[in-house]
């Protein structure tokens, strides 16, 4: 997360930044990407993985399923969409993930 200064030398406001993996390309200019995330269990110190979908713009199409890509926040674009889709960084394996959401 990094600041940016306007021509008027203000700082401008941190953006939330994001790292996920593209799970979902069927969507116009739209993409699901699932953010991982471990957080340790307050009583037990056990880390407790917590993952969560987000509706991501992708305005060129860019980006396909199993990309590991870098999400930032934004002002909301539709009801659901409030980060747009910045950098690829890598492609993930994600067929363990759809093989769990199909038992679902």
């Amino acid at each position: 997360m990094t600041t940016t200064e306007t021509t008027s030398g203000a700082q401008a406001k941190k953006r939330q930044s994001l790292v996920g993996v593209v799970v979902s390309d069927k969507m116009d200019k739209t993409r699901v990407v699932l953010v991982t995330r471990y957080v340790a269990h307050p009583k037990y110190k056990k880390y407790v993985k917590h993952s969560k979908r987000y509706k991501v713009h992708d305005a060129k199409d860019e980006f396909a399923v199993g990309d590991c890509v870098r999400i930032e926040g934004c002002a909301p674009l539709s009801r659901h969409k409030q980060f747009i889709a910045v950098e690829k960084l890598g492609v993930q394996d994600i067929e363990q993930y759809l093989k769990t959401r199909e038992g679902e």
